[in-house]
């Protein structure tokens, strides 16, 4: 396995990786290299997958991801990889597979066998089920078997890694102290806090973050630093502990860049509208630029069921202020595991979110000019082929057909672009 990262190499000069991301994005490949190589933006990849090349991070566009797998109530591979191939078809830019139920490495692998992008994974997950199931309970998984799963993942060529590697052991015990309102809602988070509390004992995923860098290295995967004491409700927003986490990211982002890794910072969960810009801001001032991946951010906590509603109008807000990577969220979030059709409205809606952003922050305007242009020429076909579901638009479009077919069907005759371009402009009949 090479040790010779893309980060390392990134240093150097331009790797074959960083052309084909400044060819997707229409920017100079030595701006890429520079932003690589300081760690402002991450290319998630492993050779042994060889996925789709996506750029995340500093004036790049706006990213999405979509979590999808298994439950232990629900487990059919078959729907997993749908979802994969939903996900591809609207949109996103990388996978997680977060599958909990079932044959954990089989569902991993079928999943990268399926995924042309960027597969991302939380270990921690399966170290925790595994030793449950051979009958040791989760605060009794050994450390060392937590790392050999980690090296199991890459090995199978995932391309990043969530590592809640800042949930501290100091920070759980002021934690126990002075409770939140809502507590822990991370499972990664809550399967490190319980074995902490369990061995009177560290992290190990902080503990040992040199021997994390040390894999992440040789099989160069992004580590992606969780957010094990991200906010679960909006009355715990901005607090103590979910700074104290950021804040001890931060030291573990300079270290990955000294070691050559690439890493990125997970971002809270619900967070009211007025503290996102504080939210963002001081991530990337903290963590020196350090591309932002965000859960959301969720606005309000009384939106279940429409939560790709509520995520959509928090995520746009965050990417307008520097956030990078937006993980979506589904309408089932906080209720069930998502269907194919869950994974398919969570897609679109983060992608609206991510696309606006871009817009207002200047990219992304030249499409939004053809589609004033397609529809001040009633040109139904070419407005179709512009969004990001067409199907959507020509069923509606086909369930009450307008009798004047280049009309709407609420303005008919009365057209007001029509009205306006015969009487303002001289143009029509």
């Amino acid at each position: 396995m090479a040790m010779s990262t893309l980060m390392i190499e990134a240093r150097h000069g331009i790797t074959d990786e960083i052309r084909e991301v400044a060819r997707a994005e229409g920017i100079d490949a030595d701006i890429i290299r520079r932003r690589v190589a300081a760690g402002r933006i991450v290319i998630p990849h492993n050779s042994i997958h060889n996925p789709r090349l996506v750029g995340i991070g500093e004036e790049l566009r706006v990213k999405i991801n979509a979590n999808i797998g298994t439950s232990p109530d629900h487990i059919d591979i078959n729907e997993e990889l749908e979802k994969v191939k939903i996900a591809d078809k609207y949109g996103a830019d990388t996978i997680m597979d977060l599958s909990i139920g079932g044959n954990l490495d089989e569902i991993r692998r079928k999943i990268l066998a399926e995924a042309k992008m960027p597969v991302g994974t939380v270990p921690v997950y399966q170290a925790g089920i595994d030793s449950a199931r051979k009958g040791t309970a989760i605060v009794d998984m050994s450390e060392d078997y937590l790392f050999k799963v980690i090296e199991k993942h890459a090995r199978d060529g995932v391309d990043f890694m969530t590592v809640h590697c800042g949930v501290t052991y100091d920070t759980v015990k002021r934690m126990k102290k002075h409770p939140r309102t809502l507590g822990v809602v991370s499972r990664g988070g809550a399967f490190l806090i319980a074995w902490m509390l369990h061995n009177d004992a560290e992290n190990p995923l902080y503990k040992n973050f040199d021997y994390l860098l040390e894999i992440a290295r040789e099989y160069d995967f992004t580590l992606s630093l969780g957010d094990g004491l991200r906010p679960g409700a909006i009355a715990d927003a901005t607090d103590y502990a979910q700074l104290s986490e950021l804040f001890r990211i931060s030291e573990l982002v300079r270290r990955a860049r000294e070691a050559g890794v690439q890493a990125m910072v997970e971002g809270p969960g619900h967070v009211p509208l007025h503290m996102i810009e504080t939210n963002v801001r001081l991530e990337k001032s903290v963590c020196d630029g350090a591309p932002f991946y965000v859960l959301g951010p969720v606005v309000t906590d009384i939106g279940a069921g429409y939560d790709h509603i509520t995520a959509a109008i928090g995520g746009a807000l965050a990417a307008y202020y520097g956030a990078d990577f937006l993980c979506y969220v589904t309408p089932a979030e906080h209720l069930a595991l998502p269907t194919v059709e869950d994974v398919k409205i969570g897609v679109i809606a983060a992608k609206i979110a991510a696309h606006s952003a871009d817009v207002a922050r200047g990219k992304g305007v030249d499409i939004e000019l053809e589609m004033a242009r397609a529809r001040r020429d009633l040109d139904w076909k070419k407005m179709f082929s512009l969004l990001i579901d067409e199907e959507k638009a020509r069923m509606y479009r086909a369930k009450r057909a307008p009798t004047w077919e280049d009309t709407c069907s609420m303005c008919g005759e009365h057209c007001a672009i029509k009205i306006v371009k015969r009487y303002l402009y001289g143009e029509g009949d």
